[in-house]
């Protein structure tokens, strides 16, 4: 065995839900049937999007991205979590977790990012009706997306560099994937009270930014709206956002309780409930919650079936 400070080592060990050894079989089922769900869910709403001309529209381009990312954040982590599971095997090479810390950081970024994009875009669908398809054109979503995943990649990357040039005190990881918070806390360099530091005011940029930005959008639109005079114009703009509202308000409540709690609360368990909450079950819940509650939607089905 290697000794302690050493980032030579062959592998991480992963304890993931090791403590609960009588509750691994409802997990692994739980994580199997989630992923499962989560892959079909998530690609019939791409393709019957794609399926859809009347669903060709920035708003719908927007939700399909977001499935496919949801698609991704769950690949990342559930294969290897169930492998785990079933086999008991708890090792990670290095290269694998960091592997996977930088594909689930820029995954998670995008998520975001899609996000504050979907806001921008019921902004201007509410506030400016008659240019809408001028503002929100084809090229403009494009070039938006393809922005966010450059800056996704590129913070993800400068982060996995950043923490893998770290000396580990330890190679046991409490958790069930290779997450930024785990993994730092491995760490007995010098500079680890200023990666913190640094850690959190990045961290800050990255998810507050979008948050505030989604903030600012709906004031914007709560604004629009209340100068409207016919209540049901009201109620018909509020329900056009009432889904992506759900989305924000599930994902960036988990987010924010696991990145930015003090210390002092922490706790392995915690940690892998909110975990499973926010990469596993909010992105499984993600096209049922746009699809139910998404009248467009739910005619496009309704003329497929009849």
């Amino acid at each position: 065995m290697e000794p302690p400070g050493n980032k030579t080592l062959a592998a991480f060990v992963l304890l993931g839900f090791s403590d609960m050894p009588h509750l691994l079989l409802p997990i692994s089922s739980f994580f199997l049937g989630s992923y499962v769900l989560c892959i079909a869910g998530n690609t019939f709403l791409s393709l019957f999007i794609m399926s859809q001309r009347q669903l060709h529209t920035p708003m719908y381009v927007l939700m399909a991205n977001l499935a496919f990312v949801d698609v991704c954040f769950t690949s990342i982590i559930i294969p290897r979590a169930l492998y785990g599971l079933l086999s008991g095997d708890t090792h990670m090479s290095i290269n694998s977790c960091f592997v996977q810390f930088f594909m689930f950081l820029a995954v998670a970024n995008m998520d975001g990012f899609l996000l504050a994009i979907m806001a921008l875009d019921r902004y201007c669908a509410i506030c400016f009706p008659l240019r809408y398809l001028i503002i929100m054109n084809r090229r403009t979503c494009i070039c938006m997306v393809a922005i966010s995943w450059i800056t996704a990649c590129l913070r993800s990357a400068f982060y996995t560099v950043l923490i893998s040039s770290q000396l580990f005190c330890s190679w046991v990881i409490q958790h069930f994937f290779c997450d930024a918070p785990v993994i730092m806390m491995l760490s007995c360099t010098d500079i680890s009270a200023s990666l913190h530091n640094a850690d959190f005011i990045e961290s800050s940029i990255f998810i507050f930014g979008p948050v505030l930005f989604i903030l600012g959008t709906y004031i914007l639109i709560i604004r629009a709206v209340v100068a409207l005079q016919s209540s049901q114009g009201s109620w018909k703009t509020f329900s056009t956002c009432s889904s992506h509202l759900t989305m924000v308000t599930l994902l960036y409540s988990a987010v924010i309780f696991m990145y930015f709690r003090p210390s002092s609360i922490y706790s392995p368990a915690y940690d892998r409930a909110i975990s499973v909450a926010y990469s596993i079950i909010i992105p499984t819940l993600n096209p049922f919650i746009y699809s139910l509650r998404n009248k467009e939607v739910k005619n496009a089905v309704r003329k497929i079936l009849k």
